[in-house]
């Protein structure tokens, strides 16, 4: 086994731990809302602020580590940049946890300003807070640069990005993952950066009291953290495109033009279609709301269309045997795409008037992230452990699949109807004249503890394999 071998299985192992935790935070969540239990405010808001930054930050450090392990088969990846990812992605969630519940922070995972500053947290819980997050920042920011340092050492910028098959030209070859992997990397760096100016605002105001503008707060906030999780979606993106071939049996796919062209656009537009989350805001120039309509309009179209279209040909006759990862893979880009539709509906700004504060919101997000990016990471990891232990989870893939896409499906259908009913998000009580809110957060609720139910042993299958691969000669 080689040290990029027992490092992902490394990030596998700590994500497989954090993922039924997190899930067990949002199941109490949703039965405080339908009143099975009585948690009080300060535990309830707790709780979102850690379920809402775990799943974010697992799953982005999960689709990275499969995205490092893939990159090897084309350029020279240094394991150091991962560690240093590793080790500052473990002190910060340490601090985040210390932060939640030690100091009682609660000001959810957006944590908008001025939010940390008037919460009802312990004086400390703030600061440590902004460490975690400047530690993970740090961590993730190393790792990636490092990653497109690699790329860039094998494929100039132009040929990383595809240009030449832009032009027609079938050589020198950019693979595709090559290509979504540089377009997701390059994204990332400009939100790291606001990332970095936002907690050093943060601090300046914690140091001297300072009060910032909150617009600009909320702008960088929304940046990075819209950037972020779309781009971990592009990760696992890459991941499927480099696998999912050579599960079906077919040769590895091509950069075409259009998929050069939908990738190149999706790298611009991915930077302005946070302003969807700024349409309540009115003192925002309205010329920025429109650039925000219209590149959440076309953000998920080029990347979803070509990929899609790519998966189902791959599938089509293909003979394909559905195991754990291809059956992850293909109900991934599936559920993407209801998201994307879910996502695309309320960046209509006259949807978004209806649709912005009520449980719609939550609903389109946990579809591609649950349904959607979740499954990409679990189709690498499976695919991961079969290669490491020629074991493909047989046994699994039955009852497995089966409670988790149907609990996954109630789950983000109980948020669906919600939110089309006008149920608020972001409550931890719904008053009596929401009665609809109780009822559907108890289906999501039930429905989630199939999730669980279907992640439990699957976890129990990861851990074993996996821990002999880091333990091994």
């Amino acid at each position: 086994m080689t040290a990029l071998d027992r490092l992902t299985a490394t990030w596998i192992i700590t994500v497989s731990v954090v993922f039924p935790i997190a899930i067990l935070f949002g199941i109490l969540m949703r039965l405080n809302q339908a009143n099975v239990l009585e948690l009080s405010s300060l535990t309830f808001y707790s709780l979102m602020t850690a379920h809402g930054l775990l799943m974010v930050g697992i799953w982005f450090v999960m689709s990275m580590a499969g995205v490092s392990y893939l990159l090897q088969r084309y350029v020279n990846v240094q394991v150091w940049p991962a560690t240093v990812g590793y080790v500052l992605t473990l002190v910060g969630v340490g601090l985040l946890l210390a932060a939640i519940f030690g100091g009682d922070l609660h000001t959810g995972w957006y944590f908008l300003y001025p939010l940390p500053f008037y919460a009802r947290t312990s004086e400390w819980a703030t600061l440590v807070f902004l460490l975690s997050l400047g530690s993970l920042g740090i961590g993730w920011f190393i790792w990636s640069l490092g990653l497109l340092v690699a790329i860039l050492r094998r494929y100039p910028l132009t040929q990383a990005l595809a240009w030449q098959h832009l032009l027609g030209k079938s050589t020198p070859e950019t693979p595709p993952f090559i290509l979504i992997t540089t377009t997701t990397l390059l994204g990332l760096i400009p939100a790291f950066i606001a990332a970095v100016i936002l907690l050093g605002l943060f601090l300046i105001q914690y140091a001297s009291g300072a009060t910032q503008d909150a617009l600009l707060m909320k702008n960088l906030t929304f940046f990075f953290g819209h950037t972020l999780v779309n781009e971990m979606l592009y990760f696992g993106i890459a991941t499927l495109y480099e696998l999912f071939p050579a599960l079906a049996g077919k040769q590895p796919y091509k950069t075409k033009p259009f998929v050069a062209l939908a990738w190149n656009l999706v790298l611009v537009v991915v930077w302005t279609a946070y302003f969807h989350h700024l349409y309540m805001d009115f003192v925002q120039p309205t010329v920025v709301q429109y650039i925000g309509q219209l590149a959440s309009w076309i953000a998920p179209i080029p990347a979803v269309a070509v990929t899609t279209f790519s998966v189902l040909g791959t599938v089509y006759r293909s003979g394909m045997k559905w195991w754990l990862a291809p059956t992850f893979f293909f109900a991934g880009v599936m559920f993407w795409i209801i998201g994307g539709l879910g996502a695309i509906l309320d960046a209509i700004v006259a949807n978004n008037f209806v649709l912005h504060n009520t449980l719609w919101v939550p609903a389109h997000f946990h579809t591609y992230n649950l349904l959607g990016n979740v499954l990409f990471s679990l189709g690498f990891i499976t695919w991961f452990v079969r290669e490491k232990s020629g074991d493909d989870g047989s046994r699994l893939y039955r009852p497995v699949t089966t409670l988790y896409l149907l609990g996954g499906v109630g789950f983000v259908l109980a948020f669906y109807i919600a939110g089309s009913l006008s149920v608020m998000r972001r409550v931890d009580k719904y008053p009596a004249f929401v009665s609809d809110g109780h009822l559907w957060a108890l289906v999501g609720g039930l429905f989630a503890l199939l999730v669980l139910a279907a992640v439990v042993p699957f976890v129990i299958y990861v851990l074993r394999r996996c821990w002999r691969v880091v333990f091994s000669a």
